[in-house]
């Protein structure tokens, strides 16, 4: 069962003007069950995108890459499920791209202006002919209010469909912006998510989009972790559909970027924050807060060294106090001339740790009453300097193991 995650909230998925979203069973793995997800984008859009670090990208993320590198106007997102297209080498690519002239040549537009994704199975052959055989019926079912479909049509292992959207107001008009995200395993992002979508119809310069999806990527997806893994598929895509009526935003500290930038961190931590909640097998959502780092790099490290060690998040699985492997995986974390004694440890608004060792006032039963709850906070305090960071993780338990032993069958 998902930490706290309550099914998304169809009033909150706003509609965004210049966008269409097409929703099909395609059969690609599984009968029964939508796997093909289409994204119609009306001329003019904008569109950033950031993409997995990991060196075995799959061929969506190679084909995205390269199409926007060549500056076509994007048109359209074709998305599967079922079907990571990872892995497969230059048949992969092949089939990835026959699926992109297929859709081009029924939108009437060049391949270059699509752009793939998938997820799913790594290293198996990309169904291209059970795709392009459901392209006309995604295309007819496309409409602006269709994003709960979508959301619940990108999903692999997720329970929940993870979307969410807000509204702000930009020059005295309401600016609407709607997301989607998927994941639940092989999760730490290292560019974006799994698989990610947000869309507003501001009216943005296009030089923007990608400095503000990247910027988004980095205070959100980039900042949680499952399990340490990072996917072959990784994706963020940003699109703006400048639909809203007011002046373009052309500088992003500006009053106007500040309000839109918000908005959509808003919606990006909503749906980063949902993969970890919905993290397979989670029963417990954990903040892990480091403070008083020299530099937000080595808060990080500290952070995310907590966040990954399975001896840590097994402890909390069982509501287990035994928070010295915290401690451990602060020490094995990076810093070399890191000084033990100026470590604090906090759980929630216990005080664990001083000046490196066990709080004299410190009681056990204090802190299994903490990790008892289902969201948790871990704050580090380092003692050298003034940088901050934080990222969002889960607990690992028996379950986690199941699911991904049995994910192909």
């Amino acid at each position: 069962m998902p930490v706290d995650l309550a099914p998304p909230n169809p009033a909150h998925l706003f509609p965004i003007a210049g966008l269409r979203i097409g929703v099909v069973e395609a059969g690609i793995r599984k009968l029964g069950r939508k796997d093909l997800t289409l994204f119609l984008l009306d001329a003019g859009a904008s569109v950033g995108a950031v993409f997995t670090s990991n060196r075995f990208c799959a061929a969506p993320v190679q084909i995205c890459q390269s199409h926007l590198a060549s500056g076509a106007a994007i048109r359209a997102l074709l998305i599967n499920t079922g079907n990571a297209n990872a892995g497969t080498g230059a048949d992969g690519l092949a089939r990835a791209r026959s699926t992109c002239d297929a859709l081009a040549q029924r939108l009437g537009v060049d391949a270059a202006q699509v752009l793939p994704f998938s997820t799913g199975v790594i290293m198996e052959p990309l169904p291209a002919e059970r795709i392009i055989a459901g392209l006309d019926a995604a295309i007819a079912a496309a409409q602006e209010d269709n994003w709960l479909a979508a959301a619940q049509g990108i999903m692999t292992t997720d329970t929940v469909p993870k979307a969410f959207g807000t509204q702000v107001m930009v020059q005295g008009r309401t600016v609407s912006m709607t997301g989607i995200s998927k994941g639940a395993g092989m999760i730490r992002p290292n560019m974006a998510t799994m698989l990610g979508y947000i869309a507003t119809d501001a009216c943005v310069a296009p030089n923007l989009l990608q400095p503000l999806a990247k910027a988004l990527a980095q205070a959100s997806f980039n900042r949680i972790t499952v399990d340490g893994d990072t996917s072959t598929n990784d994706s963020l895509v940003l699109v703006a559909t400048h639909k809203a009526g007011h002046a373009t935003i052309s500088a992003l500290d500006s009053p106007e970027g500040q309000a839109l930038y918000q908005g959509l961190l808003k919606v990006a931590l909503q749906l980063a924050q949902a993969i970890v909640r919905d993290g397979e097998g989670a029963t417990k959502f954990i903040s892990v807060q480091v403070d008083g780092g020299a530099t937000a790099e080595e808060c990080s490290l500290v952070a995310y060294a907590i966040a990954h060690s399975p001896l840590v998040k097994t402890a909390f699985f069982a509501s287990d106090p035994n928070l010295g492997r915290i401690l451990a995986a602060v020490g094995y974390a990076g810093i070399t001339d890191l000084d033990t004694e100026g470590i604090e440890l906090y759980l929630d608004d216990v005080h664990v740790a001083t000046r490196g060792g066990r709080n004299p006032a410190y009681q056990e039963a204090d802190g299994q009453r903490v990790m008892q709850q289902s969201e948790i906070l871990v704050r580090v305090a380092l003692g050298r300097g003034q940088a901050s960071h934080t990222v969002w993780t889960c607990d690992l338990s028996h379950e986690y193991v199941s699911i991904n032993a049995d994910y192909r069958s």
